[in-house]
């Protein structure tokens, strides 16, 4: 519907469910609405426009070192929205042609209903079956689907833009990967493990002189950086500027939940952070009895540079200085710096809010169940920040007037 052009309709249900979720108290089910709501708001905004119209997808498959990665362009009513890297697991060495073949039902047969199907799928293979695929996916969507690898012109350039877009990311992929290895075994043997770590966690402080504090946790396994398992903790009830108590707070906030199963304990555990910090940390686990738990603070040298971190092991009380070319250091350098971003990015959001919503409130003409509507809509206050006047101006009950003066209030001297 929203490619279809009804995004306001599209939007009007996403709020509902939100709104939905939050009475049920289902605050992360709402979140997640409001977030969707907000990158439905940045897709409106693209302006990336071709020549070509209609609903078109160009899939591109690759393989290097027996790994596959397919690239697919995602081309609406002749807006081009992007582009997404997928790499499939336990290929066995399968050929391009091979994965892509895999690929393709799996990717558009897969999902809830046939919508998202495109009336073209543009592919840089000749597939065997190609008959019976463009006849299930005609049958799935409910009309017409055309699979072709032969184009010219500007969809051709399209395919060769998806394949290089591949093969520069499975390149990338690749190299990670491998790096990644060598840094969990030189890990592996500076902590005298058994075997890999296969789950690390990583805690820190963000705020300003004390105001909106937020901690984060960050997930690592073998594969990198595990997004979906990250956490962000509020701190409140705290003594302004207090990282120790902030630490337990969110330390207890986390391992009481994984204590109850909802989660994995780590291997190991890192704090961004000193002694101080480490006993906090301590206290904690031993106050939940949570065992078997590697714990770790990180510590940065006095010029507070990189390569001159101390690390802090909790049960034997050992101090390391690793050499500056440690893969093992290059590790853990990569899991507090990702923790310290996480952890900046939700104060940011949270000051922003916080300075923001007074702003918002103070706007003549704007009352309670108006700025609700103007928040939920935009999903949230930065969306609302980023909207322009007409954006603003198509919600219900904002005349452009308005819509002028909150502008303006977001983008004074800018």
């Amino acid at each position: 519907m929203f490619l279809d052009g009804k995004n306001h309709h599209v939007i009007d249900e996403l709020v509902e469910k939100m709104a939905q979720a939050a009475e049920q108290l289902a605050y992360e089910k709402a979140a997640q609405f409001r977030d969707q709501i907000a990158a439905l708001r940045v897709i409106q905004e693209k302006q990336y426009i071709s020549s070509d119209k209609g609903n078109i997808d160009v899939v591109s498959s690759v393989t290097q070192n027996g790994i596959g990665c397919v690239e697919v362009f995602y081309i609406r009513d002749g807006h081009n929205l992007g582009n997404k890297s997928f790499f499939p697991r336990h290929t066995n060495n399968a050929t391009a042609e091979e994965i892509l073949a895999a690929f393709l039902p799996q990717f558009y047969l897969g999902k809830e209903g046939a919508t998202e199907i495109p009336s073209q799928v543009i592919i840089n293979h000749q597939l065997d079956d190609i008959d019976v695929l463009k006849t299930v996916l005609s049958e799935a969507a409910g009309r017409q689907v055309a699979v072709s690898s032969s184009v010219r012109a500007e969809r051709s350039r399209w395919l060769t833009m998806a394949t290089a877009n591949a093969k520069q990311n499975l390149a990338r992929y690749i190299n990670t990967k491998s790096n990644m290895m060598q840094r969990f075994i030189a890990l592996q043997e500076v902590l005298q493990m058994d075997s890999l770590p296969q789950r690390m966690e990583c805690f820190d402080i963000s705020h300003t002189s004390g105001e909106q504090t937020v901690a984060s946790c960050v997930v690592f396994n073998s594969e990198g950086a595990l997004k979906s398992d990250y956490r962000r903790f509020n701190i409140e009830g705290i003594t302004g500027g207090d990282d120790y108590a902030a630490m337990n707070q969110a330390l207890m906030r986390r391992y009481t939940r994984l204590k109850q199963g909802e989660g994995k304990l780590p291997d190991i555990l890192f704090i961004d952070g000193g002694k101080g910090q480490v006993r906090e940390a301590e206290k904690v686990l031993e106050e939940l009895q949570v065992s078997g738990v590697n714990l770790i603070g990180i510590a940065k040298g006095r010029a507070r540079k990189t390569g001159e971190e101390t690390l802090y092991f909790s049960e034997s009380g050992i101090e390391i200085n690793l050499p500056a070319d440690s893969p093992a250091l290059h590790l853990i350098q990569q899991i507090r710096d990702e923790a310290h971003r996480f952890a900046i990015t939700g104060h940011r959001a949270r000051r922003a809010k916080a300075q923001k919503t007074s702003v918002l409130e103070g706007v003549p003409g704007i009352g309670a169940k108006r700025r609700r509507e103007l928040l939920q809509q935009f999903g949230g206050l930065q969306g609302v920040a980023r909207a322009g006047v007409e954006d603003l101006a198509s919600i219900k009950g904002i005349s452009r007037e308005l819509a002028q003066r909150i502008y303006d209030i977001f983008h004074a001297g800018k």
